[in-house]
């Protein structure tokens, strides 16, 4: 890619993120062919049954474990599923999405806080942040690895879509995968080369989410029902429950998403391996 050709493909892929993003590439260098591969990706959720190899896989995965962590903790590890049985327990879990059982490799991104403590154990000094951060660390220390990941397999020309529905059944996952306390699974992600081009979601205006020294909400809205335009849904959600809706946009859509119970029984869960959530 050419530096005006990455150029104009980060200006496309903004014009078509964000209603108030098309002038943002203007001022952009013009080594921009990395920023418009991020800013133009999407969720793949069609495969070929192209293999991915292991050594890709691995190769990937410390790229990804080379990202950013809390200062240097490291509490985040990454569960290749290579074994077909387990595997298959895995996507039964997940059995309401079915096209995770098409995508070729799937990995389990968890949080780990056990190491630290194994290090006070062996150290000899008292783990004294025994609270919610302890937890919250190794959840976003998992988060980045798990982006770091999907960008750089991206950019190798494979697609990747994150499956939060493991946790679902964390405790299912957990004894499936071996995981002991202080260590559990933050999502899933299933790996594989693209049958078709991801398309780009619009993204919510930046006026509402990019904020320059203070937090606001003006316009929100009306800035929200514009978006909604945006993204409309072919499928409208428990149309049983909610009837169907004339104009089914986004904020509809995540309002009847979080208006069915989920996860309900994952702060039991954390506790139970050992979290205190204070």
């Amino acid at each position: 890619m050419t530096p005006d050709s990455g150029l104009q493909a980060l200006g496309t892929a903004l014009a078509a993120r964000f209603e108030d993003g098309a002038a943002l590439a203007d001022n952009a260098p013009q080594s921009a062919a990395v920023l418009a591969g991020i800013a133009g990706r999407g969720s793949v959720r069609h495969f070929t049954s192209q293999a991915v190899a292991p050594d890709l896989l691995r190769l990937l995965s410390a790229v990804a474990l080379s990202a950013p962590t809390k200062s240097d903790l490291q509490q985040r590890d990454i569960v290749i599923v290579s074994d077909p049985e387990l595997r298959a327990a895995l996507n039964e879990l997940v059995a309401d999405q079915p096209w995770t059982a098409g995508a070729p490799a799937l990995l389990v991104f968890c949080g780990n806080n056990r190491r630290q403590r194994m290090i006070h154990d062996w150290r000899g000094h008292p783990f004294a942040n025994d609270h919610l951060d302890a937890f919250f660390n190794a959840a976003v220390d998992a988060g980045i690895a798990l982006s770091a990941f999907v960008l750089a397999a991206e950019s190798l020309g494979l697609g990747c879509c994150p499956i939060s529905a493991l946790r679902n059944d964390a405790e299912a996952v957990s004894r499936l995968l071996g995981l002991p306390d202080h260590v559990f699974p933050v999502a899933g992600l299933a790996v594989g080369w693209p049958a078709q081009p991801a398309a780009i979601a619009p993204r919510l205006p930046l006026a509402l989410t990019l904020h320059e020294n203070r937090y606001g909400e003006e316009d929100l809205e009306a800035a929200i029902t514009r978006y909604d335009r945006s993204r409309s849904y072919a499928r409208q959600r428990d149309v049983e429950r909610f009837g169907a809706a004339p104009v089914y946009g986004w904020s509809e859509d995540k309002a009847r998403q979080y208006a069915k119970p989920e996860r309900a029984g994952f702060g039991a869960f954390v506790r139970a391996r050992g979290f205190k959530l204070d």
